[in-house]
């Protein structure tokens, strides 16, 4: 709907949820804050960016049957309670560290390896179709090594490739 302006209105949404829903909700609320939020020196203050979105859901857990997986801390502010946070949370964002850790290493390695079979020749970030494939080759390989034996023989040979 347009306004007078040529902006847009925006109406109250209404939405209904089950209490499941709303539980699912709040979990997935709180492992997203708590990525966007990993990187951080003080990992118990909301992201700003979602802070004011966060206490809204976090407000609404009590009336919605959801009041023991938040607490209020002071008037109108709202955390995570301790069932929300040792809940099924915990696991997901194992598996998402441990995931996220394999790709990004992975990932590195087969870059790394690459440059160094193309040299210091190669003028281009962009890579072309065979390296794209030779990289993707690379990558299978690391991830079958460490399927197979995970970093038991993974070593760091500081100032050189050895």
């Amino acid at each position: 709907m347009r306004g007078a302006a040529g902006g847009f209105l925006f109406r109250r949404m209404k939405v209904t949820f089950t209490t499941k829903e709303y539980a699912r909700i709040l979990e997935l609320a709180y492992m997203g804050l708590a990525v966007a939020n990993s990187s951080s020196e003080t990992p118990d203050v909301l992201p700003e960016r979602y802070a004011d979105a966060a206490q809204k859901l976090f407000a609404l857990a009590t009336p919605l049957g959801c009041g023991d997986l938040v607490e209020e801390v002071a008037e109108d502010e709202f955390q995570p309670s301790e069932k929300l946070e040792t809940g099924p949370v915990v696991e997901k964002l194992a598996r998402y560290a441990e995931d996220s850790f394999w790709r990004e290493l992975v990932e590195r390695l087969a870059e790394r390896d690459l440059r160094s079979e193309l040299g210091a020749t190669k003028l281009s970030d962009e890579l072309t179709e065979d390296e794209e494939k030779r990289l993707e080759e690379i990558e299978d390989s690391y991830w079958r090594e460490f399927e197979a034996k995970g970093t038991d023989f993974l070593v760091l040979l500081k100032g050189g490739r050895g």
